[in-house]
């Protein structure tokens, strides 16, 4: 294996280890909010996207609708349609491939894969990381729903802010050059006025389009997906 593999997988370790506390963080808030056991794993396993996961066990927990909890479900999931087609030529052609792929399409392989020098790089640490977020975030989820009965409020061991800190963590190394810090500022902004102001999941949304903008575009004469 070459360094730059063991660097990214070195690094796609590091993110699924961090994601973890959140996913166990998840599980317990899970049970705590009257999921069962299986209920929690399977919205790991089915949806594997935790800040819809969070939203859709916080709106149905604190007494709010199905279609209010799908809602916002569907916002906070939207963004990573975006990624899909940022990370369109990395991905394979063939539609049953993709459609596979596509269900590892989030923040953090969308980070890591995004920053390679070559396509072939940017394939490989999307990959490596969505097998180990996979691994690691079921497994966690797993973790955290059988302790959710001794874990009565996550906030108290500080595993509400792991996922927060994981995601900072994957932003802060793409803020260099002049055109990437700007368009942190202007998604930061967008944030600030839109939390306040718009229903749960928009401002998220929000912020992944100004990001998609603002990035420069993969050239597909550069990167050649796999078949």
């Amino acid at each position: 294996m070459t360094p730059e593999r063991r660097k990214i997988m070195g690094d796609a370790l590091g993110v699924a280890l961090a994601v973890a506390a959140y996913g166990v963080a998840f599980g317990a808030t899970a049970r705590t909010s009257g999921a069962t056991v299986a209920q929690a794993c399977s919205l790991s396993l089915l949806m594997f996207t935790g800040a819809s996961q969070s939203a859709l066990i916080s709106v149905l927990g604190t007494g709010g609708t199905v279609a209010a909890a799908l809602s916002v479900t569907w916002l906070l999931g939207a963004r990573n349609g975006l990624y899909a087609m940022r990370l369109s030529a990395l991905l394979p052609r063939s539609l049953g491939r993709r459609v596979g792929a596509a269900h590892f399409v989030i923040d953090e392989t969308m980070a890591m894969a995004v920053v390679r020098e070559t396509p072939e790089l940017g394939r490989f640490a999307f990959w490596s990381t969505a097998l180990m977020l996979f691994s690691f975030w079921n497994i966690s989820t797993l973790v955290g729903a059988l302790a959710g009965g001794l874990i009565d409020d996550p906030a108290k061991f500080g595993l509400d802010v792991a996922f927060p800190a994981a995601f900072l963590a994957l932003v802060a190394p793409q803020l260099q050059g002049r055109p990437a810090r700007r368009t942190g500022v202007v998604a930061a902004l967008i944030a600030v006025v839109a939390i306040p102001l718009a229903p749960k999941g928009v401002p998220i949304l929000l912020c992944a389009m100004a990001a998609l903008v603002g990035a420069p575009p993969i050239r597909r004469s550069d990167a050649k997906p796999s078949q």
